[in-house]
């Protein structure tokens, strides 16, 4: 959830690591601070708020050294302020920790009844003063980490300086990510490749319960006491892939981008010559699965409710769908001939991979639909489908959800052809609709303008429903998610036919009601439910294509008219329209769009 960055260099290192946690604002922060080791001292500089808070008391009061860490926070422990801030330190330890320390009171107890003074809310200082206490009493860095790690509860990461070591950073990891980058007698460390592409393209992810030694020549690594080989790979991030580009910000940028990678990902995974969908070797026999677990968080997880509704209905597969938050505390019974997916944009998802792993205890194999394929969900899965949605910057996410959309699309198709459902031809139908999408959103895009300025009005409201039926249910959740996040407006979002039942009580001339309705089977019983809106006062925005504005005969306050689309695929192309909404109201507002207040980007603490 928190950016770490680490450097040992040839050059001062602050300029490099506050260039670092530049890239690593997008994971969502309150605080950031950045400590050096010069001459056997460690001095450090924090601020709370943005980082250009940081910038201003680096310019002010610079740092030296060719060591140092740095660190973007978001609260879990103690809240956002300077004194908070990361890097913690004693005089003989700084650390920099995303996670959190579960076991930290038992820790704090026993070392305060040891004379150690604590001056901050955080549990990461427990970690500064325990290794600090292990090198008093005469361990080696080495030694005190190793001591820690059979001591610290919880999931974290770690970066530490030890005064007396000005050579070395030592990194560890459980249950939240660490990557080490190799350059040329330079090392580095980082949350994540993002952090570290500006320096190095070599790139060594640290794996559960690793921790590392890094100097000038390279990385040792260790694990349970042993000394262990992690392989270097390559990765392809690079500066350039995260400019704005004209855009005034990440978001609409990432909204423009959509028809790209929704095109990437259908060429992945499928053949346009055969209108046929290719999926990779898969550890389950699609024909005979009896039963699919779909489990995620967040907007991944909406992704999962709309996956629901293709295969049950067009690929007869029985789906279980579950927030991985409250997934494996049920302690749910697996069905043996079942398989688990879990869908995450970053694939650092905690809830998600605590579900993975329980899943896995109990014998299923585990599909996972990831953005980022060398994350930890990534190298725990059995198979990989890969949505190429590209790095996404800002928090709230657009193509990536609507890539895990066109990918799970893929993969009904796939089951159903298994199962015999569907033939060749109706694979082909299908097929083609989701390759013209592309196209279609293109044409949303570029008219934006009157979405714009309903938006305006939208923002004027305090409370905002979102209505829709069939897979258009789960695009009225996430125009709901996307609007209260980014606008910090109040929106629920209801299946239509459950208004009568308790939410049509809200309705007034002030609440604008956004319906998500193509001309589908379904239409007709939820225009059924937008006359009981209407009749109400309610202020209706009508999303549909021509002939469902037609019937509605301008009675609604507004109406988005969106291309004719195989309903099949409608609820991909109907979540542009509510993502544009959600944006344009946030920037009437003066949110800050691609950050907005309390939320992270990769959220890797439950």
């Amino acid at each position: 959830m928190c950016g770490i960055v680490g450097i040992i260099g040839k050059a001062e290192v602050a300029p490099l690591l506050f260039d670092g946690l530049k890239r690593l604002e997008y994971r969502g922060y309150d605080s950031a601070g950045i400590a050096t080791l010069k001459d056997g001292r460690i001095d450090r500089r924090r601020a709370e708020g943005k980082l250009g808070n940081l910038g201003a008391v680096l310019q002010a009061q610079p740092l030296a050294g060719t060591i140092g860490i740095g660190h973007t926070r978001w609260a879990t422990h103690g809240r956002p302020s300077e004194n908070n801030a990361h890097p913690h330190a004693t005089d003989k330890v700084a650390i920099v920790h995303n996670g959190i320390i579960e076991n930290f009171q038992e820790l704090r107890d026993e070392l305060g009844s040891l004379g150690k003074k604590f001056t901050t809310d955080t549990d990461t200082e427990v970690v500064a003063h325990l290794l600090t206490h292990y090198v008093e009493h005469g361990h080696s860095p080495e030694q005190a980490m190793e001591r820690a790690m059979g001591r610290l509860h919880g999931a974290f990461s770690l970066a530490i300086l030890f005064a007396d070591r000005p050579d070395i950073i030592v990194g560890a990891r459980r249950g939240s990510p660490l990557a080490i980058g190799f350059g040329d007698g330079e090392m580095f460390l980082g949350s994540d490749a993002m952090a570290l592409a500006p320096f190095t393209n070599r790139i060594c992810y640290l794996e559960e319960d690793d921790w590392a030694v890094l100097s000038m020549d390279g990385a040792t690594i260790y694990n349970d006491g042993r000394r262990v080989n992690r392989e270097i790979v390559q990765t392809a991030l690079s500066g350039a892939l995260i400019g704005k580009g004209n855009h005034r910000h990440f978001m609409m940028k990432e909204i423009a981008e959509q028809p790209t990678v929704i095109g990437d990902t259908l060429q992945a995974f499928m053949n346009p010559l055969e209108r046929r969908i290719q999926l990779p070797d898969l550890p389950v026999d699609l024909a005979g699965l009896s039963r699919l677990t779909i489990v995620a968080c967040g907007t991944a997880s909406l992704a999962g409710h709309v996956a629901k509704y293709w295969l049950e209905s067009v690929a007869r597969l029985p789906v279980e769908l579950d927030v991985a938050s409250e997934f494996r505390y049920r302690q749910a019974p697996m069905d043996p001939d079942g398989a688990l997916m879990v869908i995450s944009q970053s694939g650092e998802t905690a809830d998600t991979l605590a579900a993975l792993r329980y899943a896995k205890s109990l014998g299923q194999k585990v599909l996972a639909v990831l953005n980022v394929p060398e994350s930890t969900i990534g190298r725990e899965s059995d198979v990989v489908l890969h949505t190429l949605a590209g790095p996404e910057i800002g928090v709230a996410s657009t193509k990536a959800f609507t890539t895990q959309l066109v990918l799970l699309a893929c993969f009904a198709i796939a089951v159903a052809r298994a199962r015999g459902v569907i033939d060749a031809a109706r694979e082909a139908e299908l097929s083609s609709a989701l390759t013209e999408l592309p196209a279609r959103i293109a044409e949303v895009l570029n008219h934006d303008v009157h979405i714009r300025e309903i938006a305006l009005k939208v923002a004027e409201a305090r409370d905002v429903l979102f209505l829709g039926r069939g897979t258009s249910y789960p695009i009225a959740l996430e125009g709901a998610l996307k609007l209260k996040e980014i606008s910090y407006i109040h929106a629920e979002g209801y299946a239509a036919g459950e208004m009568k039942h308790g939410p049509i009580a809200l309705i007034d001339e002030n609440v604008p009601v956004i319906v998500v309705a193509p001309s589908d089977e379904l239409f007709d019983k939820t225009f059924s439910n937008l006359q009981e809106v209407m009749a109400r006062g309610g202020r209706v925005v009508f999303l549909s294509d021509a002939d469902g504005i037609r019937k509605l005969g301008g009675q609604a306050m507004a109406a988005v008219e969106l291309p004719r689309v195989d309903p099949f695929v409608a609820p991909i192309l109907y979540t542009i329209p509510v993502q544009l909404l959600a944006y344009h109201a946030a920037v009437a507002k003066g949110t800050d769009v691609d950050q907005p207040r309390n939320l992270a980007k990769s959220v890797t603490v439950e």
